[in-house]
């Protein structure tokens, strides 16, 4: 199945705080299949599906704090359907719920709530890894824990692959393990295993030819570039990393 490629806005946060709807017009011109949101700035979620619609973009994704999926689900989903976006993503949780094996799976119950809500109402929810996520309880990770007390239909797994590299861990090994919760991978850079900053996807020690043929193989609908460090202008960036990922693709 071939996927298509969409940018994570969070890397590109300096232009659309300035100017959101332009810069998510600049990114359609560039030529990305679509974008996912950290925030919306306010912005009235009929004119952000109408800027969608006119640079030939779709939400792949919305990044959503965890206070606004317990107080405010309803209105969160109210504004994703309207901007024609399916996917509703947990981008990280306070210490509280990830010290222990216990908050992990106290994590997990609701998240599977959060999830069959979502689903319930035509979304799909899924929780996106940093690297706290790789710490051992018991020998075991936090991501395994949350990923083996929550039900595949309702909690998607988000894998961050430069998080998951920054433990020394490999992408590939999680994504064969949870293979059938992946339509959206984040496809994130490493400089170099000793200096861990970004760059753009062709420059760096991630091998993402293998993670691409596996997101194939499993069925993964989108990719999603992120880049948080930038030693080019952001549009020259993150239209390299465009082309390198449709060259592999």
């Amino acid at each position: 199945m071939m996927g298509k490629v969409g940018l994570q806005l969070y890397s590109i946060r300096e232009l659309t705080q300035k100017d959101f709807f332009g810069t998510i017009e600049k990114v359609g011109k560039i030529g990305y299949d679509g974008v996912e949101f950290a925030g919306f700035f306010n912005a009235p979620a009929k004119e952000l599906r109408k800027a969608l619609d006119n640079s030939g973009l779709e939400a792949c994704g919305s990044h959503t704090a965890i206070d606004l999926l317990t107080k405010n689900l309803e209105e969160v989903m109210d504004y994703n359907h309207e901007i024609g976006n399916s996917f509703i993503i947990c981008p990280g949780i306070p210490e509280n719920m990830r010290d222990s094996s216990d908050a992990w799976k106290r994590t997990a119950d609701l998240f599977n709530e959060i999830g069959l809500k979502c689903k319930e109402n035509g979304f799909q929810f899924g929780y996106h890894n940093h690297s706290v996520e790789f710490q051992l309880f018991n020998g075991e990770y936090g991501f395994d824990i949350l990923a083996e007390n929550t039900r595949a239909d309702l909690v998607c797994l988000q894998i961050d692959t430069y998080w998951v590299e920054y433990e020394g861990l490999k992408s590939v090994d999680f994504m064969k393990k949870y293979h059938d919760r992946l339509p959206l991978i984040h496809i994130k850079q490493m400089k170099s295993f000793e200096d861990k900053r970004c760059t753009e996807i062709g420059k760096g020690v991630i091998d993402f030819k293998e993670i691409i043929n596996l997101g194939k193989e499993y069925g993964t609908k989108w990719y999603i570039v992120e880049q948080e460090y930038f030693e080019i202008p952001y549009m020259q960036s993150i239209e390299e990393s465009l082309q390198y990922l449709k060259s592999i693709l």
